[in-house]
């Protein structure tokens, strides 16, 4: 059972620019592929392209420094040659030749990443795995799904509803342009998570090709004790440990009740309260989802208030209780109930990503930046963060939004504007992370929450993991000796830089 999906591109390269002209934006050292690996690679069945057009294509996701360089029809890298593998066994033996020649390898889905996980730095091969793709099978007994890494999301929930009355309950922004192999390799998050849990918590187990063409099995009961947990090795190692060619889903009946809700808070701080105290009494509503002001105000022209908006799911004795929890603690803090509408908007408009086109093609330089920590810093890394990057020269804009709660903390979800000389557009862009994120790790913040690292926060990633750090570059060399898989990503060394 499978579905055709293809990735959306972010923003038209200039002026429908000319592919060849296309050219890599970043000083990387690009890496070819030779003629005869070529035929080998071809011999193996999958489908392999080295025209312009398809490699320049293939080569970018929505990472939005990159979309700025389009308007130059540029990509921050290209890969030398595109490989669509169309079965499992073909990717094992790609992984093999590349391995064997010493041709880095970047693995690709939906490429709807915002961080550059999916840009292949050093050209070689992009694995395109949109055609590995579809349910192979779905336990409702069990609830348990078994998918391939190449289907995409809107697809997979649609199918799940319809023929099992089932749910996967992981709704991400990108959900129309990405797919779950994508979701596995960064940790990604959907925006019904403090009901249903982050794909960390949802992933039962993996299929996962390794360097030399090998291909391991890991999980598969609902819990175990036989040594370290090794799915949760590849969860969010972004394609540098080794490619998802299969994964078991936790599934949830579909929900037969919903409930929302609405209040505005007089500080920010006070309604992160009162979400702290919700989850601390065991209610888990899908969203619990609040806007500083900034953002109350943009989104929902609410004035001076601080709006959260609250929408759960499941059997209705259980959204009831727990919806009697939010309406106690918020009112209790001092919160106005609000209309209702305010979520239906949400609802509306929550996948809409349209903006960023329309922004970066006027000329601003414009990102998010989501993290998290525990409840006790979460105020303090709220005013520093958005303090330091409105200190950054030509900053107009920076604000944040708080999702995605747990007993011991919460996401934080900063956005940031800015509208520096056209020269000065990638200075701007590196001087706002740099001081967003030294703010967040300096007040003890996780240095990312759903968006994984990519190449936007490799610089960072030694000092947000200290000593930890060398475990995970053994843990690199071990399964990866000769450094081919997704080079230049999370901070590793790179044998081809």
């Amino acid at each position: 059972m499978g579905t055709s999906g293809l990735p959306t591109p972010p923003i038209a390269f200039s002026g429908n620019g000319d592919a060849d002209a296309t050219s890599a934006r970043l000083d990387a050292r690009h890496i070819e592929v030779p003629d005869a690996v070529v035929a080998r690679i071809e011999a193996t069945g999958a489908r392999l392209a080295l025209d312009m057009l398809t490699v320049r294509e293939a080569s970018r996701d929505w990472w939005p420094s990159a979309m700025i360089w389009a308007l130059d029809n540029q990509v921050a890298a290209l890969a030398h040659a595109v490989v669509t593998p169309s079965s499992v066994a073909q990717v094992c033996e790609v992984l093999r030749i590349a391995d064997e020649a010493r041709i880095p390898v970047t693995a690709a889905g939906g490429r709807s990443g915002v961080c550059g996980a999916s840009v292949p730095l050093h050209g070689g091969l992009l694995l395109d795995l949109c055609s590995l793709e579809g349910i192979v099978d779905v336990d409702t007994t069990s609830l348990v799904l078994d998918v391939l890494p190449g289907t995409f999301g809107t697809w997979l929930e649609t199918k799940l509803r319809a023929d099992w009355q089932v749910t996967l309950g992981h709704w991400p922004q990108s959900i129309d342009l990405s797919t779950v192999g994508g979701w596995l390799a960064c940790r990604g998050a959907g925006q019904y998570s403090t009901r249903y849990g982050k794909i960390e918590d949802m992933v039962v187990g993996l299929d996962v090709a390794l360097a030399d063409g090998r291909t391991i099995h890991t999980g598969g009961a609902p819990r175990a004790a036989v040594g370290p947990d090794l799915t949760q090795l590849f969860v969010g190692s972004e394609g540098t440990l080794g490619v998802i060619t299969g994964a078991r889903l936790r599934l949830h009946p579909e929900p037969t009740s919903e409930m929302r809700a609405a209040f505005g808070f007089s500080g920010f701080d006070d309604g992160m309260d009162a979400c702290r105290r919700v989850m601390h009494r065991g209610a888990t509503p899908a969203v619990l989802r609040l806007y500083d002001e900034v953002e109350s105000r943009r989104n929902f022209d609410t004035g001076d208030a601080h709006v959260l908006l609250v929408l759960d799911e499941g059997e209705e004795g259980l959204v009831d209780a727990g919806m009697d929890v939010v309406l106690t603690e918020c009112l209790d803090a001092g919160a106005e109930r609000l209309s209702d509408d305010l979520v239906t908007r949400w609802l509306g408009h929550r996948n809409d990503v349209s903006a960023l086109e329309s922004l970066i093609s006027r000329g601003f330089v414009v990102d998010t930046m989501e993290i998290a920590a525990r409840w006790r810093d979460l105020p303090t890394i709220h005013r520093a963060a958005t303090q330091a990057i409105r200190q950054v020269e030509g900053t107009i804009a920076a604000s944040a939004h708080l999702s995605h709660s747990y007993p011991d903390g919460a996401c934080l979800y900063f956005t940031f504007a800015g509208q520096p000389d056209p020269g000065q557009r990638d200075t701007y862009y590196t001087a706002a992370w740099d001081a967003g994120t030294r703010a967040v790790l300096a007040n003890g913040g996780a240095l990312s929450h759903h968006h994984g690292v990519g190449l936007n926060r490799a610089r960072f990633v030694r000092d947000a993991l200290g000593e930890a750090f060398d475990v995970l570059v053994a843990a690199k060399h071990a399964l990866d000796p000769n450094g081919i898989l997704n080079p230049g990503k999370l901070g590793l060394p790179d044998p081809f830089s």
